[in-house]
C-alpha cells in the first residue's frame, strides 16, 4: 500500500514509529513526505566562496545562486559576516520542505529560527532535526496562483 493509500491509523502509527526512532526501510520515503505530506523544495548549501551569477539579497544579508537553474533545487548561500542567523544556518547545509500549514508543522519541533517572511507571500521557519537545520516554507495561495 503506497503512502497515499495508507489509512489514517496506519499513517499515524508510522509517524509514531518514526518519532520513536524506528528504522525506515530503504524503499520508504521519509515520514515528512510519506506521512506528513511535506514537499521537497530545495537544499541550501552554505559557502564562503563567491559563485558565478550569485544574487545579493541586502535585506537578508546573503548572496544566493543556483536555485533558479538547478533541476534538483540546489541553492548556494554566502552570508555577510554580520548576517543575523544562527551559526548552524550559516555553516551546515539544510533541506527545505513546502508545508501547507507552517504553525501546524512547527508543533513539537525544536525551532531554530522563528517564523518570518523573507519575501511577499512566503513564510519560513527553521527547525533542528538530528543535529541539522531543516527549513519549512509556506506559500500564500495568491503567490502560487501567479506562478501557475
Amino acid at each position: 500500500m503506497g503512502a497515499k493509500e495508507m489509512s489514517l491509523s496506519d499513517r499515524t502509527g508510522r509517524d509514531a514509529d518514526c518519532a520513536a526512532g524506528a528504522a525506515r526501510r530503504d524503499d520508504e520515503a521519509p515520514a515528512a513526505i510519506a506521512v506528513k505530506g511535506w514537499r521537497y523544495h530545495h537544499v541550501g548549501i552554505p559557502t564562503e566562496a563567491p559563485r558565478e551569477g550569485e544574487q545579493y539579497l541586502p535585506g537578508l544579508k546573503v548572496y544566493v545562486s543556483g536555485f533558479e537553474s538547478s533541476p534538483y533545487g540546489i541553492q548556494w548561500m554566502r552570508f555577510d559576516a554580520d548576517a543575523p542567523y544562527p551559526e548552524m544556518v550559516k555553516t551546515v547545509p539544510h533541506v527545505a520542505f513546502e508545508v501547507d500549514d507552517l504553525a501546524e508543522a512547527l508543533k513539537g519541533k525544536e525551532i531554530l529560527t522563528a517564523p518570518n517572511s523573507p519575501s511577499e507571500g512566503v513564510m519560513v521557519a527553521m527547525i533542528v532535526d538530528n543535529g541539522a537545520p531543516v527549513e519549512l516554507l509556506a506559500f500564500t495561495r495568491a503567490l502560487k496562483a501567479k506562478s501557475a
